[in-house]
Protein backbone atom coordinates (compact mmCIF):
# COMPACT_ATOMS: atom_id res chain seq x y z
CA UNK A 1 0.00 0.00 0.00
CA UNK A 2 1.11 3.51 -0.80
CA UNK A 3 -0.48 6.62 0.67
CA UNK A 4 -0.63 9.90 -1.19
CA UNK A 5 -1.23 12.69 1.28
CA UNK A 6 -1.57 16.44 1.10
CA UNK A 7 -2.36 18.00 4.48
CA UNK A 8 -3.30 21.37 3.00
CA UNK A 9 -6.06 19.97 0.78
CA UNK A 10 -7.03 17.05 3.02
CA UNK A 11 -6.17 14.36 0.46
CA UNK A 12 -5.25 10.96 1.91
CA UNK A 13 -5.53 8.51 -0.99
CA UNK A 14 -4.56 4.86 -0.57
CA UNK A 15 -3.10 2.89 -3.51
CA UNK A 16 -3.19 -0.88 -3.11
CA UNK A 17 -1.22 -3.36 -5.14
CA UNK A 18 -1.54 -7.05 -4.36
CA UNK A 19 -1.50 -10.32 -6.26
CA UNK A 20 -5.21 -10.04 -7.16
CA UNK A 21 -5.57 -6.43 -8.18
CA UNK A 22 -4.51 -2.83 -8.07
CA UNK A 23 -6.95 -0.22 -6.82
CA UNK A 24 -7.19 3.19 -5.20
CA UNK A 25 -9.31 4.20 -2.23
CA UNK A 26 -9.72 7.99 -2.29
CA UNK A 27 -10.01 9.57 1.14
CA UNK A 28 -10.53 13.12 2.31
CA UNK A 29 -10.14 14.76 5.70
CA UNK A 30 -12.65 17.60 6.00
CA UNK A 31 -12.58 20.22 8.78
CA UNK A 32 -15.67 20.17 10.99
CA UNK A 33 -15.72 22.69 13.82
CA UNK A 34 -12.90 21.84 16.23
CA UNK A 35 -12.46 18.36 14.68
CA UNK A 36 -12.71 16.75 11.31
CA UNK A 37 -14.57 14.11 9.31
CA UNK A 38 -12.84 11.42 7.27
CA UNK A 39 -14.54 10.29 4.07
CA UNK A 40 -13.42 7.22 2.09
CA UNK A 41 -14.91 5.98 -1.16
CA UNK A 42 -14.71 2.30 -2.05
CA UNK A 43 -15.04 1.05 -5.61
CA UNK A 44 -15.16 -2.71 -6.03
CA UNK A 45 -12.31 -3.83 -8.31
CA UNK A 46 -13.77 -5.93 -11.15
CA UNK A 47 -11.66 -8.96 -10.22
CA UNK A 48 -12.93 -9.00 -6.62
CA UNK A 49 -15.87 -11.23 -5.82
CA UNK A 50 -18.54 -9.70 -3.62
CA UNK A 51 -17.25 -11.79 -0.69
CA UNK A 52 -13.64 -10.61 -1.11
CA UNK A 53 -14.75 -6.99 -1.45
CA UNK A 54 -16.93 -7.24 1.67
CA UNK A 55 -13.97 -8.64 3.66
CA UNK A 56 -11.87 -5.62 2.66
CA UNK A 57 -14.67 -3.24 3.64
CA UNK A 58 -15.05 -5.02 7.00
CA UNK A 59 -11.33 -4.60 7.70
CA UNK A 60 -11.57 -0.86 7.11
CA UNK A 61 -14.69 -0.66 9.29
CA UNK A 62 -12.67 -2.24 12.11
CA UNK A 63 -9.81 0.20 11.56
CA UNK A 64 -12.19 3.17 11.69
CA UNK A 65 -13.72 1.89 14.93
CA UNK A 66 -10.24 1.63 16.45
CA UNK A 67 -9.33 5.11 15.21
CA UNK A 68 -12.55 6.54 16.68
CA UNK A 69 -11.75 4.93 20.05
CA UNK A 70 -8.22 6.34 20.03
CA UNK A 71 -9.35 9.82 19.05
CA UNK A 72 -12.06 9.98 21.73
CA UNK A 73 -9.85 8.94 24.64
Amino acid sequence: MRMRADAESGVLDHDFDDTQAQWTVPARVVPNGTGCDVVMTFFQPPMFSQAVFQRHVALVDDEFAQLKTLMET
